[in-house]
């Protein structure tokens, strides 16, 4: 019986805590379009870290943005494991072409609270880098979500 009222009080806690996401996603959201365009790379860090950081799972996202750096859309692009997300070149980028995107903005979240990008973080980064090239869009950045964000770009590795 308390075992029963453990996992529906653990359920609760987990739906307030979704809900408090969407809405603290919707804030920055707004705040993000009041401002019209991604200015500053802790922009798109803050908005991902509220999307992204509560997760157990992998999730890769892409924010497309248009010439002026305005949001155009921002989706969940894969959706993987405690330890991994396929992604798939060719979605993205096919994505970006249906949005008419001139950049994006890669982000995905490590469940373990650990930031740092490993080696297939930068190797999907360059390969997703390459293939929107041919195509005349830009990767801007590519941001690790865990305890705090990290940023590729500023490492130098976008």
């Amino acid at each position: 019986m308390r075992q029963r009222e453990a996992q529906d009080t653990r359920a609760e806690y987990q739906a307030d805590d979704s809900a408090i996401l969407v809405q603290a996603e919707a804030i920055l959201r707004r705040r993000l379009e009041r401002l019209g365009a991604i200015t500053d790379p802790t922009q798109a860090s803050e908005f991902f870290r509220m999307r992204l950081a509560a997760l157990e799972h992998e999730e890769f996202h892409v924010m497309y943005l248009d010439t002026r750096h305005r949001i155009i859309a921002v989706d969940p692009m894969a959706r993987g494991t405690v330890d991994g997300a396929e992604v798939h070149p060719r979605e993205i980028v096919k994505a970006a072409l249906a949005y008419n995107a001139a950049a994006v903005i890669l982000a995905h979240n490590h469940p373990s609270g650990n930031p740092e990008p490993s080696a297939a973080d930068r190797s999907i980064t360059a390969a997703l880098a390459q293939a929107l090239k041919l195509v005349e869009i830009r990767v801007l950045d590519h941001i690790v979500v865990g305890e705090t964000c990290v940023s590729l770009a500023a490492r130098g590795w976008v």
